[in-house]
């Protein structure tokens, strides 16, 4: 059966005020910035909202720096994040096609939920090795953490405001990607070094990204070593894009690309 949104309760935000108004503690609310992920989910009856909260006019887009940090708004859109900081511009470049890229939005990208044929957070992990704060609110009020507890916590009941990065000495990213346009990538690794410590997170692997400590203790020894790492802290699972054997044979190898070409943007 096919969903809509005329028995919903319809909220256009103009303002973030209102935007932060109108979600309150979140509970009942569907947030449409984009819509390229709930539209679907409404489209073909996965999802009923009771209110819709649109805040594509809510004035929460944009880039823009504040105290050595860039801070971009939850709204931006993907398309305009193609030419920001690495590796969050290529994630963004990669991400589907520009009809889709200048639709999605940082937002929605970051608390993209899991499932088989639903985009998987492209971005998490580039935030993750970027060492993103996300500034949110919800009950309890307004709040900035960093975007490793907010995935740990989940987006549930958060209404994001905006994300800051740090910009790093130098990044990179390796990816495999299933040959369809409107496709998302199967995984992905993302590498940054900053005042001398490297950073390496995973998107793909399970339902959202995850930082692995164990390979940056190990990148220490060469590429190699950390590729040996990398599985110690990703929980691999199978679901309709790939097998966990599959993922468990391509991690490490991404994992060394990156690395690699990380070495080669600090020379």
């Amino acid at each position: 059966m096919e969903g809509s949104v005329d028995a919903a309760e319809v909220i256009v935000a103009a303002s973030p005020q209102e935007a932060v108004e109108a979600f309150g503690d979140g509970r009942d609310v569907t947030v449409v910035a984009g819509g390229t992920i709930v539209m679907p989910e409404i489209r073909h009856g996965r999802l009923h909202p009771r209110k819709a909260l649109l805040i594509n006019r809510a004035g929460l887009d944009g880039i823009r720096r504040d105290d050595g940090r860039i801070v971009i708004g939850a709204g931006t859109s993907l398309a305009d994040l193609e030419d920001a900081v690495e590796p969050l511009g290529a994630c963004a470049r990669r991400v589907a096609d520009l009809e889709i890229r200048g639709q999605a939005t940082l937002g929605g990208n970051l608390c993209a939920p899991p499932g088989d044929e639903s985009p998987r957070g492209d971005l998490q992990a580039a935030l993750l090795v970027l060492d993103a704060q996300v500034r949110s609110a919800g009950e309890g009020g307004e709040r900035t953490e960093p975007v490793e507890d907010f995935l740990a916590s989940g987006p549930a009941g958060r209404l994001v405001l905006d994300v800051s990065v740090a910009e790093p000495d130098a990044a990179a990213t390796a990816t495999v990607r299933r040959p369809h346009a409107h496709a998302y990538t199967v995984m992905r690794v993302c590498a940054a070094r900053a005042g001398g410590q490297t950073r390496i997170a995973v998107s793909g692997a399970g339902p959202t990204a995850v930082r692995s400590r164990a390979a940056e203790q190990a990148a220490a020894d060469g590429a190699g070593a950390a590729a040996e790492r990398v599985l110690d802290d990703v929980t691999l699972q199978d679901d309709a894009i790939a097998s966990s054997w599959y993922r468990s044979q391509v991690l490490p190898v991404l994992v060394r690309r990156a690395l690699n070409d990380l070495a080669q943007g600090d020379r």
